[in-house]
């Protein structure tokens, strides 16, 4: 067995299931969950639609893995409606299957763990699939902890001089999970004015770039290198997805763009990988890409909720509108560092109250790893709000009892 897979954490929603054995909730309350991150609106009827009208054609033959030109091609004109930035479909855009498998198989492609003190450096919290993508590329995680006065955004300062040296890797999710936070231009200038000194490629996760709640839309990487000049996007892959903004996680279907110099070596890489995408599924994506209203009436949805929920949570816990994505980074009341021995605030706040009212949360720790002498998830929760309008009341309101009653 490849001795590396030892090092891989269980996922935080294994570890959730630990912490809630022996827990009997109330049978009298229908169980709700805010704890994982998946889309539940329904899916567009035209892309159920274009997944039948495939089905004759695109189950008789092998789909080529750099994907149909068509596919890329929506890719690219999407990319120009939304960012304003131009690419080349045939060398700066592969379809992938999912950001999440892309992300993972990109650090495989990119990293040389010949190299003395290979890192892969991203933030804390993060997406699991960051930290597993690091291990099994033989290189070793740096963890940047969030800024609590910037919305929880990654603190790049927080990095060493000696660290960015031996880094090849960086991660960045913006908007980010859990916290939702965007970064702007200036934060992206920094990153590659590092990357020209020590060479590291930046890899980044956009899947949430739909959802937002303010009147502009958040900035993505393409976007910020174009800005600055960076028309080449020199060491620069966007990563982006179908999942949440279509409403269709089932689907796998995303696709990377950016640096051209390495979308041949990841295309490559994929080739042998079997990282084809189905016809069935590339006709249904070139559908998705090529509409908006459907994204448009999503983000309204998610609008609507986080306008009802965020108040009357605000009233009981430490908790703002987010920049974007659909979660909600609750702090708990101080009094759960204590309440349950054995168990973290967020820990314990998160067992009593399936215990009590049947609504699931996600600890933040789970999220997130000690590093840097602190754990910058602990005493926070995660609610994903991807349920319709009325089921996050429901879930909000049983919250704010929960909270009041154990205060």
């Amino acid at each position: 067995m490849n001795p590396k897979l030892s090092r891989l954490q269980p996922y935080p929603f294994e570890r959730l299931r630990a912490l809630f054995a022996g827990v009997t909730p109330p049978a009298d309350l229908k169980p709700i969950s805010l704890g994982i991150g998946e889309p539940r609106h329904p899916a567009p009827d035209f892309l159920k639609q274009a997944l039948a009208g495939a089905l004759d054609k695109g189950l008789s033959s092998y789909p080529a893995t750099a994907g149909e030109p068509a596919l890329r091609e929506a890719c690219a004109g999407w990319v120009q409606r939304r960012y304003g930035v131009k690419l080349d479909a045939a060398t700066q855009v592969l379809p992938v299957n999912g950001s999440r498998e892309a992300l993972f198989a990109f650090a495989q492609t990119v990293v040389d763990p010949t190299r003395e003190g290979a890192t892969v450096v991203f933030p804390n919290p993060f997406y699991q699939i960051y930290e597993g993508a690091a291990y099994l590329s033989g290189a070793e995680p740096f963890y940047v902890p969030s800024d609590p006065a910037r919305n929880f955004a990654a603190d790049w300062d927080r990095v060493p001089e000696a660290t960015w040296a031996r880094t090849q890797l960086v991660y960045v999710c913006s908007p980010g999970n859990p916290a939702g936070a965007v970064m702007p231009l200036s934060e992206w200038e920094r990153l590659f004015e590092l990357s020209d000194r020590h060479g590291f490629v930046i890899a980044s996760d956009e899947c949430y770039s739909e959802i937002y709640f303010r009147d502009e839309p958040p900035l993505g990487g393409l976007e910020a290198a174009q800005r600055l000049g960076r028309t080449d996007f020199r060491r620069l892959i966007a990563f982006t997805s179908l999942s949440k903004r279509s409403n269709v996680p089932g689907l796998r279907s995303g696709f990377v763009a950016g640096d051209a110099s390495l979308i041949k070596p990841f295309l490559l890489y994929r080739t042998y990988h079997g990282g084809a995408m189905s016809p069935v599924v590339q006709a249904a994506s070139v559908a998705a890409w090529n509409d908006e209203a459907h994204v448009q009436d999503n983000r309204r949805q998610y609008r609507e909720k986080f306008a009802q929920v965020t108040p009357l949570l605000a009233g009981v816990l430490d908790v703002a509108l987010p920049d974007a994505s659909f979660y909600l980074w609750a702090g708990v009341p101080g009094r759960w560092a204590t309440a349950v021995p054995g168990l973290s605030a967020d820990e314990a706040f998160a067992r009593e109250l399936l215990a009590q009212y049947n609504v699931t949360v996600l600890p933040g720790s789970y999220l997130a790893r000690t590093a840097l002498g602190f754990n910058p998830g602990a005493g926070r929760v995660r609610m994903a709000l991807v349920a319709e309008v009325a089921e996050c009341l429901e879930a909000a309101r049983r919250i704010v009892e929960f909270t009041r009653r154990n205060a």
